[in-house]
């Protein structure tokens, strides 16, 4: 018996494979071969101990993740430190006055990704505060159960702070110590990594993910369909990132023009130029994308305020090709006729997206109920119920809102840093603007799941009233 050879049951789980189902044991299994089997696993035990065999625990010489958390923020930091080190030194070898031409390049090529990479991380706050608050932002834009979470997110932000910034790194390295073709392939090979991880057809980096952005783009882009609520949810965030899709415009024209690391570029007038009539069209992009949408809506619905939202996002064209204008007028008719329109259109729009955030996107019934987290927490008592928080975002949003249209203008683009700042504000005033846009659907979805509740509840009751008194209907 215990000379032989050991033989294991069919349905032991030491065969299964991790996530396989379990076989269902055959119910004509006696108990003493369960004693047996039981009675040998005991003695091999027993054997093992005393040869001092005993294997060690792989959880017991693993570091905690704690630990591993911390190795890696001092990696990132130092990584950081590095890619800044590197980077001020390469620019600093570039004499003074090709210097800012040098950085303004450089710059355009990587403040798209750098600030893509900025929304990526506050929309997993955004879904970090939705779990806490126990709000199902899966139910409101109809994701799948393999849908990404707010820790999935943030890995997808960290990759992205990680490979964006050491490419533009790289880019200033080579650039200033003369490698300027090796320079010049540097945001080639970023755009294409991008743009081939993004349309990517197996089943790695988050495959139903990538499709559910690819698809819900193109329902933006031809709105052929019922317009549903992740559609035009992601339509107003591209709108904020109108100047973010104008700059990969022009980068993607110098690339493929190879312009890339040369002065073929400065020219205004050139075909990728600041001049470029590509730049008003693609600027006023979104806010087409999203008048359509609105159009869509009322054919579906008949709801007149859909055309009063599709009026909001038309007040933007104006703004976009009366800045364009001054490049192609002669300066008294600019200054004297179409600046004062300019302006009068600027502050028409940002007044009326300003009353719209207000009084339609958002529910002031209810402003801080997003924080109110199922479990207590700082985040929690700092904001829910607190009064600061309403002054805060409507003066944040209105002003925000006034300075968006410093940066649809083409025209003020001359100080690319002040431009950058702008843009990173109105991305934050957008992250701000979908905590109280999530809610405020979600709420509306919660008090048509009452009334129908509602309804049936007393529909039943009366069928029962009926069936008591023995009326037959």
């Amino acid at each position: 018996m215990f000379g032989g050879l050991a033989t294991v049951p069919s349905n032991s789980p030491h065969l299964r494979k991790s996530g396989s189902r379990p076989v269902v044991s055959d119910l004509g299994v006696s108990d003493n071969e369960n004693g047996a089997e039981e009675g040998f696993l005991n003695l091999t035990e027993a054997n093992d101990m005393k040869g001092g065999s005993m294997p060690i625990s792989t959880a017991a010489i693993m570091p905690s993740p704690a630990l591993l958390w911390r190795f890696k923020v001092l990696l990132f930091f130092v990584w950081g430190f590095i890619c800044c080190k590197i980077g001020w030194d390469s620019v600093m070898r570039m004499s003074v006055d090709l210097r800012d031409l040098f950085l303004y390049e450089a710059f355009l090529y990587y403040n798209p990704l750098l600030l893509v990479t900025m929304m990526v991380w506050f929309w997993g706050i955004n879904l970090w505060v939705f779990a806490q608050a126990n709000v199902n932002y899966a139910k409101i834009f109809d994701l799948d159960q393999n849908h990404l979470t707010h820790r999935e997110i943030w890995k997808c932000a960290t990759w992205m702070t990680i490979v964006v910034p050491t490419s533009m790194t790289a880019y200033l390295y080579l650039y200033s110590h003369g490698e300027v073709s090796l320079a010049a392939s540097q945001p080639v090979l970023l755009y294409a990594a991008v743009a081939m991880i993004l349309i990517f057809p197996f089943d790695i980096f988050y495959l139903s993910s990538r499709f559910y952005l690819l698809r819900t783009l193109w329902r933006i882009v031809l709105p052929l369909q019922a317009i549903s609520f992740s559609d035009f949810f992601l339509a107003d965030i591209l709108t904020s990132m109108s100047k973010v899709l104008s700059d990969l415009e022009r980068s993607v024209c110098r690339m493929v023009h190879r312009q890339v690391a040369t002065i073929a570029w400065f020219e205004a007038d050139s075909v990728c130029g600041s001049h470029s009539v590509a730049i008003p069209l693609v600027l006023v992009l979104p806010y087409l994308f999203r008048l359509f949408q609105c159009l869509r809506q009322y054919k579906d619905t008949g709801e007149k305020t859909t055309l009063l939202n599709a009026l909001k996002y038309s007040t933007a064209v104006p703004v976009i090709y009366l800045s364009a204008l001054k490049y192609h007028v002669f300066p008294e008719k600019w200054t004297n006729f179409y600046r004062p329109l300019w302006l009068l259109s600027g502050v028409l729009n940002s007044l009326y997206s300003f009353y719209w955030d207000v009084t339609r996107d958002w529910d002031l019934s209810g402003f801080t109920r997003i924080f109110k987290f199922g479990k207590a927490h700082l985040l929690s008592n700092l904001i829910h119920g607190r009064k600061w928080v309403y002054f805060w975002v409507i003066s944040s949003n209105l002003i925000l809102r006034c300075t968006w249209t410093y940066k649809l203008s083409s025209h003020l683009r001359h100080n690319y840093l002040t431009v950058f700042a702008i843009t990173a504000l109105e991305i934050f005033r957008r992250f701000q603007w979908v905590f109280f846009r999530v809610e405020n659907e979600w709420n509306k979805m919660n008090s048509k799941s009452n009334i129908q509740l509602s309804m049936s509840d007393t529909a039943n009751e009366e069928e029962r009233l009926l069936v008591s008194n023995g009326h037959n209907v």
